[in-house]
């Protein structure tokens, strides 16, 4: 029985202020990741990563919340999404790791940016660019149940980003207060009479005092003066965070302000102590400012209270790179920050090669109030812990993955790691981290951070790679020495490299080539290296995979080579399997530019004339197993096929085409690993077909039809048990696994992986892990790499095939 586990998932957050949430109650953190929602055990301590996937919106996830039934006690999970949808998840009762899809809540004609819930109740509020704020009811006894319950529009109309659910009383009427914020300045506060039967809330209270955007409330009970009043934390786009005490009774007398006190350094026009009394339950309240909290230089985008119920701490995530806890002072009272994690960039507006995260969009705390996790503008999760024997927050490892669809994989000749590439404009190396009993997948290197979304990578060898990118041409890395130290030392990758090897690399500012460090030679786009060009290189000599700061500044590959030559955006990419040609192609909507170029490894030049071929953009090219021949398809629906020269090996020459190849366009090529010159192509028909050669024609032997389109085909490197291994990807997602027989090549389906842990969105890429054919028979399970537009990249292993 051939079976499907998944061993790697990478993916990057979402860069929206509620697309992250951590169960109190199990410890898992779940955070929007393009359409799908992410799950995660920061506090395991096997440090897998992502275990699993969320599959069902059909756009970016914008908002996480958890929620618990307490009439039931059923754990969900809330996930709402620019298509308007709130997905409710739920909780496996056998395994708290795991969730499925219960129902969904539709009604909204707006994206979701905010869900709130009342610990208590079972009632949840969302808000969405509509301009209105949904009250809905779920509940999880005697089968799952969800209603309607009010619909509330924002007068004066604005758009509500962040929402705050609190029940005040303690008693059996337990009035529930609702407070919305947003795109205006003020803070708008509903109350309903009870939390029980169905709410109505009424507008109470308009907090004003900001200056911009609200971006995030927080509320939470005074743990410091034991009063149980209820402090609310508004943070700004006007760079401030304020805070709100809600006081059971009237409200006590203000104390005057001292308007020649330095502290207030001219802003006491906006430090409003008016009191705003309403009535609830049939008791009076009401809402005082308590405290300004400022040092911030950008904006910020989240605050969160510690979920430790013996410490009143804050934390707020902001623009200017930092994460800051803030607490109050029991002498004085005065708010303060106790400290202030993440980057402090001298060079304002610079890029995160040279040392800028650009903000932080999420802070939270983990549920024993001892660590925090933030997500930076590269879609990574840095995590801080708190030493107690130290007393100070250490940065751990997090995870980290693409943020935007990933174009192109490929796996080091030899199996050792893989590499991916996205239209984030990033290349990342993924390698597994063995220790002791156990073994994971992670990020161990960043070796190109580019100004132009990439397209395509292919390897040439170990130590070197070569990636296409929305640019005219394509470039040439070389792996530095203490990357192939890092990988021997953790990974047990040992690669036989001769010769030196380079140091690390840096981006100057104002250029887009990774240059070895100390190099002084000029760069693009002018001389000017900025201040990382004289930073000293950090050793990554540890015990783990590098840290987020240390990828982004110091795992970077120099570059090697340029290759010219193209008119347009490379499309594709392929590398001989000698290692001695690499064949690329660009977007092309004519025969001039429709044309695969040669260049030669041994002094990069290119190979004249160009092969001309296709009429539209070639999609994808491949090299037969021996180089003999070399095999392109395009947009035109038609592949070619050419034939390496006996007397010159630099040369190929036209040796046939098939202008009717498939019906549409053909976005997938591969060539089966035998010299029986068999290959196989992929086409938006819904089909891939596989034809060989017969008497200087290649015919069509079979054809396997799929559900949709078919974008990604791959060949397992060797032959299995007399078999080819052929893997399919396709538009929808959908990845299956298919035998074909090498003699008479019929096609067997061996299997389809299931639709909850395949990718949600078309497969770019396919790419298994090598094998050599004197082991491959001896194999159970074998290694297979996916990219997907749904900006993750997974790592399958298929057993028992």
């Amino acid at each position: 029985m051939v079976s499907v586990s998944t061993d790697y998932i990478s993916v990057g957050g979402n860069r929206h202020p509620g697309a992250a949430d951590w169960d109190v109650k199990s410890g898992v953190f779940a955070y929007g990741a393009d359409n799908n929602v992410a799950l995660w055990e920061p506090l395991a301590n096997s440090q897998r990563g992502v275990y699993a996937l969320l599959v069902g919106h059909s756009d970016k996830v914008s908002v996480v919340r958890f929620y618990t039934c307490p009439s039931s006690g059923t754990r969900f999970l809330l996930s709402g999404s620019i298509d308007r949808s709130i997905r409710v998840w739920r909780n496996d009762e056998t395994d708290s790791r795991k969730y499925t899809h219960a129902f969904t809540l539709e009604g909204h004609t707006g994206s979701l940016n905010a869900i709130a819930v009342a610990e208590g109740t079972d009632i949840v509020a969302s808000g969405a660019a509509d301009g209105t704020v949904r009250i809905w009811r779920i509940n999880g006894q005697d089968g799952l149940k969800s209603e309607l319950l009010e619909t509330i529009i924002m007068k004066p109309r604005f758009f509500p980003l962040c929402l705050s659910l609190q029940v005040l009383g303690e008693d059996k009427v337990r009035p529930l207060m609702l407070a919305v914020a947003g795109t205006t300045t003020s803070i708008h506060v509903f109350v309903a009479e009870s939390s029980t039967n169905n709410p109505e809330f009424q507008h109470r209270a308009v907090l004003t005092g900001h200056d911009a955007w609200i971006r995030s409330l927080s509320i939470t009970r005074d743990k410091q003066n034991n009063n149980n009043d209820i402090l609310i934390a508004s943070a700004s786009q006007d760079k401030y965070i304020r805070l709100w005490r809600l006081h059971l009774g009237e409200a006590k007398a203000p104390a005057l302000l001292d308007e020649s006190d330095p502290l207030l350094g001219g802003m006491e026009p906006t430090l409003s102590n008016k009191a705003h009394e309403f009535e609830a339950g049939g008791l009076k309240y009401s809402i005082t400012f308590e405290a300004l909290l400022f040092g911030n230089e950008d904006w910020i985008y989240t605050t969160s209270w510690n979920p430790d119920p013996t410490r009143s701490q804050l934390l707020s995530a902001s623009a200017d790179n930092t994460v800051t806890i803030w607490e109050q002072d029991p002498t004085s009272g005065v708010w303060m920050s106790i400290e202030r994690m993440g980057e402090i960039s001298v060079q304002k507006g610079s890029t995160t090669a040279t040392g800028s995260a650009g903000g932080f969009w999420i802070g939270l705390w983990a549920p024993d109030g001892n660590q925090v996790v933030s997500l930076g503008r590269t879609g990574s999760w840095r995590v801080w812990r708190h030493d107690l024997d130290a007393d100070m927050w250490v940065q751990q490892f997090g995870i980290s993955g693409h943020i935007r669809s990933v174009n192109g994989i490929q796996w080091d000749p030899s199996g050792g790691y893989l590499l991916s590439t996205s239209a984030d404009q990033t290349t990342r190396l993924h390698a597994e981290w063995l220790r002791d009993s156990k073994r994971s997948w992670h990020e161990f290197s960043r070796p190109q951070i580019h100004g132009y979304d990439l397209n395509c990578i292919d390897t040439l060898g170990s130590s070197q790679f070569v990636s296409g990118a929305d640019e005219k041409l394509l470039r040439v890395f070389n792996e530095p020495k203490q990357i192939v130290e890092l990988l021997s030392r953790l990974t047990g990758f040992q690669q036989d490299i001769g010769g030196d090897l380079p140091g690390t690399a840096e981006i100057p500012v104002l250029g887009l080539s990774n240059k070895a460090q100390g190099d002084d030679g000029p760069v693009e786009g002018g001389e000017f290296k900025g201040a990382a060009s004289h930073a000293p290189a950090l050793s990554i000599a540890t015990d783990t995979p590098p840290l987020e700061d240390q990828l982004a500044r110091h795992t970077l590959w120099p570059e090697h080579e340029k290759l010219y030559g193209h008119g347009y955006e490379i499309s594709a990419v392929a590398v001989s399997h000698d290692r001695k040609l690499i064949a690329t192609a660009c977007k092309a909507s004519s025969i001039d530019h429709a044309v695969i170029r040669l260049y030669d490894t041994s002094d990069w030049h290119e190979i004249k004339p160009s092969l001309p071929a296709h009429s539209l953009t070639i999609t994808d090219i491949s090299f037969s197993s021996d180089d003999q021949y070399l095999l392109s398809v395009g947009r035109d629906r038609q592949w070619a096929v050419f034939v390496r020269s006996e007397q010159n090996p630099t040369i190929f020459t036209s040796f046939l085409a098939n202008p009717k190849g498939h019906s549409r366009m053909i976005l997938g090529a591969a060539w089966a690993p035998t010299t029986n010159r068999v290959f196989a192509t992929a086409g938006r028909d819904k089909s891939v077909k596989i034809w060989q050669q017969s008497e200087g024609d290649f015919v069509c032997r079979s054809t396997v039809q799929l559900a949709s389109a078919v974008s990604a085909i791959a060949f397992l490197s060797a032959p299995y048990r007399n078999s080819f291994i052929l893997a399919a990807g396709e538009d929808s997602g959908a990845i299956s696994i298919h035998r074909i027989t090498s003699d008479t090549l019929e096609v067997q389906h061996v299997v389809t992986i299931d639709l909850a842990n395949a990718p949600s969105r078309a497969i770019t890429r396919l790419s298994w892990r090598p094998v050599s054919a004197l082991e491959v028979d001896s194999k159970t399970q074998f290694e297979l790499g996916v990219a997907s537009v749904d900006t993750s990249t997974r790592i399958y292993t298929i057993s028992d095939l």
